[in-house]
C-alpha cells in the first residue's frame, strides 16, 4: 500500500475481474482539502499525462463529513468502462481540482477467470412446497473472494461506526457525569450559604427578641410619660387650630384687599379707554386742522392744552398705580408671612408625629385622626395659596397690560409731536403763500401802472376810450400809427431793467385793453 501526500489507498488487490464492479478503498488525512470536483482515475503503468486515464469516477466521501477529519472512503469503478483482459498493468491516481497528484496505488492487471482453477461449489438452501433441496452454485473464486472482502469491509465499516458512537456516547456520559458533579458541588455549596444564613438569621432573631423585651419595658416605664404628653399635644393642638382659624381670617382680608385692587385696575382701564377714545378725536380734530388752516393755530392750543391734561392724567395713574404697587408688596409680605407660620405649624405638626408613632394602639389612632386633619388644614391652605399665585399672575398680566398703555401712550405723544411739527410746516408754507401773494400783488400794481403809462403816452383816457375804438376803425392810418408806435414802446419797456417781466405781460396787453 502506497501513500502520497494525505490520501492512502488501502485493500489494492492484484488481480480484478473487468466482468463485475470494482471498489476503490482509500482514506482521507485531517491535512487533505477535499473539494466535489476531486477524481479517481485508472491509468496503465507508465503514464505521463493526466489526459492518459482509461477511466474516472468522482472521490465521494461519507454523508456527515467535516473538513479536517480522518475518514474511509469507497469509489466505484463500473464492469463496462473497466479495461479487457490483458497482461498491462494499472494502478489508482487520485487527483484534486487543481490537476494535482495527491496518491497513486500499487499496480494491479485485470484477467479473466480460468475454468476450473478459480471456480468454488456453493450450497445454497431452497424452500419448495412438499421440502427442502441443496442447489450447488459454481462461482469464480476472485468473485467470491470479492464478495467475502466486500463483507468483510462493510462489518469493518459498521464496527468503526459503532465504535465511534460508544465513543461518543462515553463522552456525552462523561459530559454529564462533569455537569451533575457541578451541579452537586454548587448545589452543596449552596445548602452550606443558607445553613450559615439561617444560623446568622437565628442569633439575629435571638438578639431583636431581647432588644423588644428591653424596648417593651421601656414602653411599660414610659406609658405614663407618653399619656401626659398626649394632654400636652392635645392642648397645642387646639391653639394651632385656632392659628388656623386666624391664618383663614387673614387670607380673606387679603382676598378682600385683592378684589379692592382689581377693581381699582379696572377703574384705571376705563380711564386709559377714555384716555385713547380722547386721543382717537384729538386725531380727528388734528386731520380737520390739515383742511381749514386759518383756525389751526387755535386747535393747536386746544390739543397743547388737551395734552398737558394727558400728561396730568398720566401721571396721575402713574402714582396710582405705584400706589398699587406698594399695596401689593404689603400684601406680598402679608402672605408670606402667612406661609411662614403655615412653615412652622407643618414642622410642629410633623414633630408630633414623630413623637406619637411610638404610642400603644389608641394613642395612633387618635395620631392619625390628627394627622388627617392636619393635611386637611395643609391641603386647604395650599388651595389658598395657590390662588393667591393666580391672583399675582393675574397682577402681573394687569401690569404688562399697563405698560402696553404707556406705550401707546408714549405712541400717541410722539403722533402729537409730529402733529405739532406737521402744523410748524403748514404755518411756514402759508406764510411762503402769503409771500408770493404779496409779490404777485406788487407784480399786478407793476403791470397797471405800465398799463396807465402806455395809456398815458398812447393819450388813451378811461373817458375817451369808446371814441379811441372809433376813431381806430374809421382811420386805418392812424390806428397803424399807433400801433407802430406801441410796438415801439413795447420793445423799449422789454429792454427796460425796471419791469423784468413785462415780456410776460405783454400778451395779456389786449386783455387790459379790453377792460
Amino acid at each position: 500500500m502506497d501513500k502520497q501526500s494525505t490520501v492512502v489507498f488501502r485493500n489494492v488487490g492484484q488481480l480484478y475481474f473487468p466482468q463485475t464492479r470494482v471498489e476503490c478503498h482509500y482514506s482521507l488525512a485531517p491535512g487533505h482539502q477535499w473539494s466535489s470536483s476531486d477524481w479517481i482515475g485508472i491509468f496503465e503503468m507508465g503514464w505521463s499525462s493526466l489526459k492518459q486515464y482509461h477511466t474516472y469516477t468522482w472521490a465521494l466521501v461519507p454523508e456527515g463529513y467535516a473538513k479536517g477529519t480522518c475518514v474511509d472512503c469507497c469509489a466505484n469503478f463500473q464492469a463496462s468502462y473497466l479495461p479487457r483482459p490483458s497482461a498491462a498493468e494499472f494502478q489508482f491516481v487520485y487527483v484534486n481540482k487543481m490537476g494535482t497528484v495527491c496518491a497513486w496505488s500499487r499496480p494491479f492487471t485485470f484477467s479473466a477467470p480460468k475454468p476450473l482453477e478459480e471456480l468454488e461449489t456453493l450450497k445454497e438452501d431452497q424452500e419448495e412446497e412438499d421440502g427442502e433441496e441443496e442447489l450447488l452454485l459454481v462461482v469464480p473464486r476472485a468473485q467470491l473472494l470479492q464478495s467475502q472482502l466486500e463483507e468483510s469491509l462493510k462489518r469493518q465499516a459498521d464496527l468503526q461506526r459503532s465504535f465511534e458512537r460508544a465513543n461518543k456516547e462515553a463522552e456525552r456520559e462523561r459530559e454529564s457525569s462533569k455537569r451533575a458533579r457541578v451541579e452537586w458541588e454548587s448545589e452543596r455549596d449552596a445548602m452550606k450559604e443558607e445553613i450559615t444564613e439561617l444560623r446568622g438569621n437565628v442569633r439575629h432573631s435571638c438578639e431583636l427578641l431581647k432588644k423588644l423585651e428591653g424596648k417593651h419595658q421601656d414602653v411599660k416605664y414610659s406609658e405614663e410619660n407618653l399619656n401626659s404628653e398626649l394632654s400636652q399635644l392635645l392642648a397645642e393642638k387646639a391653639e394651632n387650630q385656632q392659628l388656623a382659624r386666624d391664618l383663614e381670617e387673614n387670607i380673606k382680608a387679603l382676598t378682600d384687599r385683592e378684589t379692592e385692587a382689581n377693581k381699582e385696575l379696572e377703574r384705571l382701564k376705563e380711564r386709559v379707554k377714555k384716555m385713547s377714545s380722547q386721543m382717537k378725536h384729538d386725531e380727528e380734530q388734528r386731520k380737520a386742522l390739515q383742511v381749514e388752516t386759518e383756525a389751526s393755530a387755535a386747535e393747536v392750543r386746544g390739543l397743547q392744552e388737551r395734552l398737558e391734561a394727558a400728561d396730568l392724567v398720566s401721571e396721575a395713574l402713574r402714582r396710582e398705580l405705584r400706589e398699587l404697587g406698594a399695596r401689593q408688596s404689603h400684601t406680598h409680605a402679608e402672605l408670606h408671612q402667612a406661609r411662614l407660620q403655615v412653615a412652622q405649624l407643618t414642622l410642629q405638626l410633623s414633630d408630633q408625629d414623630l413623637l406619637l408613632r411610638e404610642e400603644r394602639a389608641n394613642s395612633a389612632l387618635e395620631r392619625e385622626a390628627y394627622k388627617h386633619a392636619a393635611e386637611i388644614d395643609k391641603k386647604k391652605l395650599h388651595d389658598l395659596s395657590c390662588e393667591l399665585r393666580k391672583k399675582e399672575e393675574w397682577l402681573q398680566e394687569e401690569r404688562m397690560e399697563r405698560d402696553n398703555l404707556e406705550a401707546e401712550l408714549g405712541k400717541e405723544k410722539v403722533l402729537l409731536s409730529d402733529a405739532k411739527r406737521d402744523f410748524q410746516e403748514l404755518r411756514a408754507h402759508l406764510r411762503k403763500v402769503q409771500k408770493e401773494r404779496e409779490e404777485e400783488e406788487l407784480h399786478k400794481q407793476d403791470v397797471v401802472s405800465y398799463i396807465h403809462h402806455l395809456e398815458q403816452k398812447l393819450g388813451i383816457g378811461p373817458e375817451t376810450k369808446p371814441d379811441s375804438f372809433v376813431s381806430s376803425c374809421s382811420s386805418p392810418d392812424s390806428s397803424s400809427e399807433q400801433a407802430d408806435e406801441a410796438s415801439s414802446v413795447s420793445a423799449r419797456s422789454v429792454s427796460s431793467p425796471l419791469f423784468p417781466s413785462a415780456h410776460r405781460e405783454d400778451r395779456d396787453e389786449p386783455a387790459f385793453g379790453s377792460q
